[in-house]
């Protein structure tokens, strides 16, 4: 196999790659970060006795 082509795993790992951080993206852009970060911190509160 030579090394200057483009292999199906180098396909797959990139394809991933971005659609992780498509993903990501929108995330950020439609606010959920927000919700995930506030359920978060509710859960360690209560885990931790505060809440």
């Amino acid at each position: 196999m030579d090394r200057t082509g483009i292999n199906l795993k180098t396909i797959i790992k990139w394809a991933l790659l971005m659609t992780s951080v498509t993903l990501l993206v929108i995330g950020f852009v439609t606010g959920a970060f927000d919700d995930v970060r506030a359920r978060a911190v509710r859960i360690c509160m209560e885990c931790i006795g505060i809440g």
